[in-house]
C-alpha cells in the first residue's frame, strides 16, 4: 500500500483521514452554508479523488440542496464536531476534505476563492487568487 500523502484526525482523534493522492483543487469558499460551518468566515477545502481517500471512525452527516442546485452532504465528528469532509451530488468522484482535518496542510494553499458574492463586506480576499462570484466550473476528472 502506498504511503499517504496527507493524514489527519479530528480534534478528539475519533475520526481519521488518509489521502493517497495530490489535491485536484484547493479552494476557499464563502457560500452562506460554509460561513455557518466555519463560524462566520470561509471554509478552506481540498478536493481529492474519492478513491484516494480513506476515512475511518463514526461520522455524522447533514445534507441540503446548495445554492448551486446540487445536494451537498457534509460530514463531521459526532463527538467533537470537527468538520471532516463534504461531497456534492454533482461530483461524487471528488471528496472535499476540510484543511483543518489534515496534520500538515501547509502545501495546500488555496488556488481560488468561490462564492465571493456571499462574502461579507469585511471579508479579506486575496486579490491574487482566481475568484468566482458563485459556483466555479467543475475541475476535470482525476486521472
Amino acid at each position: 500500500m502506498p504511503k499517504a500523502m496527507y493524514q489527519g484526525q479530528c480534534q478528539c482523534g475519533a475520526v481519521k483521514v488518509s489521502v493517497e493522492a495530490g489535491a485536484v483543487a484547493v479552494r476557499q469558499c464563502w457560500c452562506r452554508q460554509c460561513q455557518q460551518v466555519a463560524g462566520g468566515g470561509a471554509t478552506h477545502n481540498a478536493l481529492f479523488p474519492t478513491d484516494a481517500c480513506t476515512i475511518t471512525g463514526d461520522l455524522a452527516t447533514s445534507s441540503y440542496v446548495a445554492a448551486s442546485g446540487n445536494t451537498l452532504t457534509r460530514s463531521f465528528c459526532p463527538a467533537c464536531g470537527t468538520p471532516v469532509m463534504a461531497k456534492s451530488s454533482a461530483r461524487p468522484h471528488f471528496t472535499v476534505v476540510r484543511l483543518g482535518m489534515l496534520d500538515q496542510p501547509n502545501d495546500l494553499r488555496p488556488q481560488m476563492v468561490i462564492w465571493t458574492d456571499d462574502a461579507p463586506d469585511w471579508a479579506v480576499i486575496d486579490p491574487t487568487l482566481e475568484q468566482h462570484p458563485r459556483q466555479p466550473p467543475a475541475p476535470p476528472p482525476a486521472s
